[in-house]
């Protein structure tokens, strides 16, 4: 008789497919001893009716739950995921609504193990080849431990006829592995996917990297593959992958997870002027593609592929090397695990706040004795009100104070006790919410996984782990996101109204307090309020006051919410900046006070003074180099009393002069095809023109205005407009600014100036 064994595996993977009419799930992962595998050959899919739900297929099981409005509710059990769902919708057409029936049986398998990361599975080991397998395990549990062994990476990158045509070059490279190979006489298409696919399997890796890897070069391949007849065998058991159509697309790649580099970065909170891999290389490492710069690239890759392969080929691999690079540079791979570990979401999901909170939520739930409803049986949506923003108080200043609320949204929720289950069923002596709504005072579930997740974070940030700290501080702010989006089965909205309405109060009782006590309150923005110091005061002084801020104004809001709601705060109001001099511009054309655009100095390290712009041109990518670099330095001046007008004009003098011409170009990116344009001729955007002159599918623009209008920078044939530059860039760049001065763009370097 077989000796049942251990095996604990960090998941990569996780799939259910249905064999000869039993749902089967699959695991992937890694293990201290190699690569793992874990079968459950016959998991039974579940889903929950009322219990006087009449059934037409389906093993009803009674169990001791209930739905969230206090109906009793049965268990129905399937031999696989396929019946469920003929039932569920047959079901839905009788006009009965199921609970849970869109829950994933591999997903489920997980989450009521409360395994996020990696498991600890028993049962029958075998060897196979390449990798360790637990078949039908009889015992499971959640182990909170990392990988065992770092991740094998490769990096992947292809180069096309045009963009998605037939193959020129196909890449990979990882540290220490490095292949390539271009169309020529001796490889033809067929020999590029065989070779390729031969490298995935001789390096085995655990994570597929790479730029639009999923959307672009995972597409192609399988389009190519199965134009071609050639198996897209790239999965680990010699297992076929597949691309899912979507916005974005999906891959799956059995026991391979597939990072995509843009996708990750935003993930991880990045912010690029541009996510093309040159930029993002160049900014992050200081070197970019191995392209000259002012060429079509895809016209410059075809020619590479018809002139000098080795180029070609040295190009293609370069790709790879800065995708390596970028991905340890800003830690990617650490961020995605990191993730995994705290929510259960597979490490190369885009987005994701919903089912990460399913994961986390739904077994504690269980635990509860409650089911949930599907997504979209809740309440008709309905928008919520967003946070607080107080009108601004236009001018220049001196001495301004950021007082910030840590993570104010979680600590909300954590205060007043805002969660599904205690909302549904509120008990008595409930917590007043708003749009009334009621929640419990014992039993509730969100605060308590948010203070976890608070006393993790302060651990991870205590212990150097930036990518732990970052991963929760993403999904702590993203659970009022998800509780006020239809698209989570909590969605109620007056879950994200007792929010943001009780932001509102805050903020405003803030602001009150703080004039009471004889200052000025001249902006406030969801959770940050700007406090007047004014003239004659020392940083010093200034510092102080900040902490004296935060320290009393903490105490009151503690004997506040004791006194008006028996509640403990979890409220945080810190010092957070201390501006030197502070801007804040009104409206182009008006005297009111603008929102969420301002711009100031603060000290840095030693004695600098840097310059913060937050909202204005010069942070906004869809303005040119030059205005924003204008913007900048005007504000520099500004701000550290430099003299500004000379250099102004000056600067005017070289636009016209065409001193600056390689700072004139407009980047902007097509938000979807380039052919669901409707408009045409003049009456398309700019960016829609250029890329219909551009001549290719690129989702990204790079253009000029002319005298002929908008052209692609690259392919520019008439002369730069520059009366466009001067009116639209530079004199609307500064006149958001100069107003504050009492002066104009007009007045310091306009048409009349010129003529002398």
């Amino acid at each position: 008789m077989a000796v049942a064994e251990d095996l604990d595996l960090f998941v990569l993977t996780r799939e259910w497919r249905d064999v000869d009419e039993r749902t089967r799930l699959i695991f992937w992962g890694v293990t201290a001893e190699g690569v793992g595998r874990v079968v459950v050959a016959q998991n039974e899919p579940v889903f929950f009716v009322e219990r006087d739900t009449p059934l037409g297929s389906g093993r009803r099981e009674r169990v001791a739950l209930s739905a969230m409005a206090g109906q009793a509710v049965d268990a129905v059990k399937f031999p696989s995921q396929r019946a469920l769902y003929a039932e569920r919708d047959r079901l839905r057409g009788l006009g009965f609504s199921p609970f849970e029936s869109d829950v994933k049986p591999s997903d489920r398998w997980l989450m009521e193990r409360f395994v996020t990361g990696a498991v600890r599975v028993r049962g029958v080991k075998t060897a196979r080849d390449g990798w360790l397998e637990i078949s039908q395990p009889t015992h499971a549990r959640a182990l909170d431990v990392a990988p065992p062994r770092p991740l094998r990476v490769l990096a992947l990158d292809i180069e096309t006829v045009g963009l998605g045509g037939e193959l020129l070059s196909v890449a990979v490279a990882a540290r220490g592995f490095e292949r390539v190979c271009t169309v020529d006489a001796e490889h033809d298409e067929r020999a590029l996917l065989a070779a390729l696919f031969a490298w995935i399997a001789e390096y085995d890796p655990d994570v597929l990297a790479g730029w639009n890897v999923v959307d672009f070069d995972l597409t192609v391949l399988a389009q190519r593959a199965e134009e071609l007849g050639v198996p897209f065998s790239i999965g680990r058991g010699g297992e076929r992958a597949r691309v899912l159509p979507g916005s974005p697309s999906t891959a799956r790649v059995a026991g391979r997870v597939v990072l995509d580099g843009p996708q990750t970065l935003r993930a991880a909170t990045y912010a690029f002027e541009s996510f093309r891999l040159g930029d993002v290389a160049q900014e992050l490492l200081g070197r970019g593609k191995k392209l000259a710069t002012g060429v079509d690239p895809v016209l410059e890759i075809q020619r590479l592929a018809r002139e000098d392969r080795a180029a070609l080929a040295e190009y293609n691999l370069e790709d790879c090397r800065l995708v390596l690079d970028v991905l340890d540079a800003a830690d990617l791979l650490g961020f995605a695990v990191e993730r995994q570990r705290l929510t259960g979401l597979p490490m190369d999901k885009a987005g994701g706040s919903v089912a990460a909170f399913d994961h986390l939520y739904l077994p504690r739930l269980h635990r509860a004795g409650y089911v949930a409803p599907d997504v979209g049986d809740g309440p008709e949506p309905e928008m919520s009100p967003g946070g607080s923003v107080l009108d601004s108080v236009p001018g220049s200043y001196r001495n301004v104070l950021v007082l910030d609320f840590r993570s104010l949204y979680p600590s909300i929720i954590r205060t007043w006790k805002i969660d599904p289950l205690g909302l549904a069923v509120p008990g008595v002596d409930p917590i007043e919410g708003f749009d009334g709504a009621t929640f419990a005072r014992e039993g509730a579930i969100l605060p308590g996984l948010i203070a976890t997740l608070w006393e993790a974070r302060s651990h991870a940030r205590d212990e150097g782990r930036a990518a732990m700290a970052t991963a929760i501080k993403i999904l702590m702010n993203s659970f009022y996101g998800v509780l006020g989006t239809p698209g989570c089965r909590f969605f109620d909205p007056r879950l994200a109204a007792s929010i943001t309405l009780r932001g509102h109060e805050i903020i405003a009782r803030t602001r009150d307090r703080i004039e009471a006590g004889g200052h000025r309150v001249i902006y406030g923005d969801t959770d940050s309020l700007f406090v007047l110091l004014g003239e004659g005061v020392s940083e010093a002084d200034s510092r102080a006051w900040g902490a004296r801020f935060a320290r009393e104004l903490n105490a009151w809001w503690r004997d506040v919410v004791r006194a008006e709601h028996h509640l403990e705060s979890h409220l945080e109001l810190r010092f957070d900046t201390h501006f030197l001099r502070f801007l804040m511009p009104t409206l182009r054309g008006s005297d009111v006070g603008t929102k969420k655009r301002y711009a100031g100095s603060v000290r840095g390290e030693g004695d600098a003074v840097n310059i913060v712009i937050k909202g204005l041109e010069a942070v906004r990518t869809d303005w040119t180099p030059m205005a924003r670099e204008v913007q900048r330095e005007l504000v520099r001046r500004i701000c550290t009393d430099t003299p500004w007008e000379t250099w102004l004009r000056a600067t005017r003098d070289d636009l016209l002069a065409g001193v600056l011409d390689d700072k004139l170009v407009y980047r902007k990116r097509l938000r979807r095809e380039l052919d669901s344009y409707a408009a045409t001729g003049a009456g398309a955007p700019a960016h829609v023109r250029a890329a219909r002159q551009q001549g290719t599918s690129a989702r990204e623009v790079s253009y000029v205005m002319t005298t002929a209008g908008p052209e692609p920078a690259a392919l520019r044939t008439a002369p730069l407009d520059y009366e466009h530059y001067l009116d639209k860039q530079l004199a609307a760049a500064v006149d958001s600014i100069l107003p504050l001065l009492g002066t104009s763009f007009e007045r310091v370097a306009g048409r009349q100036l010129r003529l002398f």
